[in-house]
Order: structure tokens, then sequence, then C-alpha cells
């Protein structure tokens, strides 16, 4: 099972890592190695949220996503963004911003820095939406139970997220916007670029998570008719289908595993500068990374590890909470990439740990005391 998951991940690691070998030497393959961590320790948690979402797609948009999406991912955000970065930046087009990134490395890592700001409020606006939503919504299980009830409680209040939100984004714009990091330790006033690319991230999240949830609403509503259609259409001799209902959902689910994929992306993609300013070597580290947050995520969709260890969502939306903070602090101070992933790891290793004793309570309880005892246990566990 892992080499059948994994087998694509560990191939394209020993490729990548033998070419930076063969053309740049040690050093290449030094700084390649060192990217492929950084960026899975930052995206673990997106492999654990896109699991989450992605099971509930059928299996062809299943593989669309792991194929497609793969080169969307690799691709689109770990070579693409930050050229189109550089490019909408400085005003050029995007083969003079490859042209500048392989003449003048130095220059690039400028542009993009100076670009931080607004990638940093676009991507931590769209991650704070992500937690506010799971952290207001009642669930069956709570981790951290004395947070989550009231704050479940707090939840039913309309737009309670979005104005939380708004008011984060106001204290950003006002405080760590006004003398914002720049290249070479400088700083500037960005607070209208954070606030209006803040409010952008806002928009992107309501509007793709909003239709995602619509269809796959409908879609829900579809199937808990199935049964009666399926019964009327063998006394008129016909084959119901929702294919059309299920490719719309499914459109919008991919549209929005996407764009949380981009939003996952940025800050590995800004925390890749401060390693190297090659482009080569961040696009192979980056693209290896991305390669293991696929095989991650598809690991934990046919092991059904979500559902064995009920924590680990909640970790790894906590982790989200916690690097949205991050990017939004990053505006003006500069954090080191290693504990902006450890913190990531960490979250989501104590809610596994959680998991791990909840399911040994059950067990133990189930052996011990027989089914209603074990059934108290699994109570408690949801209270």
């Amino acid at each position: 099972m892992v080499l059948k998951t994994f087998g694509w991940s560990f191939g394209i690691t020993a490729v990548g890592l033998a070419f930076a070998a063969l053309f740049w030497g040690w050093e290449g393959f030094a700084v390649v190695a060192i990217l492929s961590v950084l960026e899975i320790s930052l995206s673990f948690d997106n492999a654990v949220v896109n699991a989450g979402v992605l099971k509930k797609l059928n299996a062809f948009w299943q593989k669309i996503f792991l194929t497609i999406g793969i080169l969307i991912a690799v691709f689109g955000m770990r070579l693409v963004f930050p050229v189109v970065i550089v490019a909408v930046t400085a005003k050029i087009g995007p083969i003079e911003a490859v042209q500048l990134a392989l003449d003048s490395p130095n220059k690039y890592e400028q542009l993009v820095t100076d670009a931080h700001p607004a990638i940093a409020a676009f991507g931590g606006m769209f991650l704070l939406m992500i937690f506010l939503d799971f952290i207001f919504e009642e669930r069956e299980y709570k981790w951290l139970a004395w947070l989550e009830r009231p704050l479940a409680k707090l939840g039913k209040v309309d737009m309670l997220s979005v104005c939380i939100a708004l008011i984060v984004l106001m204290i950003t714009a006002t405080t760590f916007a006004v003398e914002a990091h720049q290249h070479g330790g400088a700083h500037a006033d960005k607070s209208a670029t954070v606030l209006l690319s803040g409010v952008a991230g806002l928009i992107t999240y309501l509007l793709v998570g909003g239709l995602s949830s619509h269809f796959e609403n409908r879609l829900e509503e579809e199937e808990e008719r199935e049964q009666e259609a399926e019964e009327e259409a063998k006394r008129e001799g016909k084959d119901p289908s929702l294919v059309g209902m299920a490719g719309k959902a499914a459109f919008f689910m991919f549209l929005y595993l996407e764009v949380l994929d981009a939003s996952f992306s940025f800050d590995g993609v800004i925390g890749a500068f401060a390693i190297t300013n090659h482009i080569f070597w961040m696009a192979l580290g980056l693209g290896i990374g991305a390669m293991y947050v696929r095989s991650l995520t598809v690991y934990l969709v046919r092991q059904g590890t979500l559902e064995d260890y009920v924590y680990l969502e909640h970790g790894a939306h906590y982790a989200i909470g916690a690097l949205a903070v991050i990017l939004l602090v990053t505006i003006k101070i500069q954090i080191n990439e290693v504990i902006t992933g450890l913190i990531g790891v960490v979250l989501i290793a104590a809610s596994f740990w959680s998991s791990v004793r909840r399911n040994r309570a059950v067990e133990a309880a189930k052996a011990s005391g027989g089914k209603e005892s074990a059934e108290q246990t699994e109570v408690g566990n949801k209270a």
C-alpha cells in the first residue's frame, strides 16, 4: 500500500535529486532536498484538509484532482506563480520575468519580497476563513471541548466568521501593513495593498466555497431521492442518472480544492526565497514536496484515516489558523520558515496522538465493559 501510494513520489524524488546533483553538484542537491522537506512540513495539513474534501468526490473526479490537479499544483503554483508575481509587480511580461529570474536572481528576489504583503493578506484571509468556519460549526466530535463547545454556540450567529475576518484584516492593515517588511530590511506603508488583497482573498473564499457548498448540498438532496427514483425508473423502464448534477458538484469541489492548494502554496513559495534565488532549484524542491502532498492525500482517503483518527481534521484546521496568523504577521515581522512548519506538524501530531488515545479508550471499554460501556465512552468523546 505504501509503495503503491508513494511510488511516484519516491521516483520523482530520486530523479529530481539526481538531476540537481548532476547539473549543479552537491550544493544543488542539498538545496533541493531542503526545499522538499520545507514544502512537505508546510503542506502536511494541506493533505489532511484535501483528503477531507476529496473523499466526497467520486472516483472519476478524485482521479482528475490527483492528475490534472497535481500538474496545476506543481507547475502552476511552484513555477508559474512566482513568475506571475514578478510580472504583475514589475509590470513586465512573463517571458521577461523568467529572463529576470535567470539573469538577475537578486532583483527577482527583491520583487517577490516586495510583493509579500499582498500575497500574505490574500492567503492569510482565505486560510483564516477556512479555520473560522470550521471552529464555529457544531461538530460530532470535539478535540478541545473547552474551546470548541462555546465557539460552536457562538457560530449560530450569522456571518460571524466574516465579521471577525474583516476585523482582523482592518487591524492588520492599520498595524503590520503600516511598516511592511520589504527587501533589504526596509519598511513601507502597504495598508491599501493589504486591505485590497485581503478583501480579494475573502471574496475568493466566499465565492468558491459558497458555490461548492451549494452544489454539494444539492447533490446530497438528490441522492436522498435516488432510491425512489430508481424504483420509479424500473416501473417505467428508464434508468435515472445524476451525472449532470454530480458533475457540477464535483467541478466546484475540484475548483475549491485547487484554490485551497494555491493558498497553502503561498507560504512555501515565499519561504523558498529565504533559501535560494535559483528558480530551477525552487521548482524541483517545491515540486517534489507537492508530490508528497498528493501521495499523503491519497493515503488518507484510501486508508480512511480521517474516520479512524477523528481529531486529525481538527489538528489540521488549527494548523491552518496558525498559518493564517503567521502569514499576516509576516507582513511586518519575518518568521523563520522552520518555525512555521513545526507549528503545523506539532498541532497535527497532537491531534493524531489524541485520536490514538481515544481509539485505545474505546477498544479498552469494549474489552472490559462490553458494548454498553463502549457506547458510553463513544458518547463522551463526541461530547
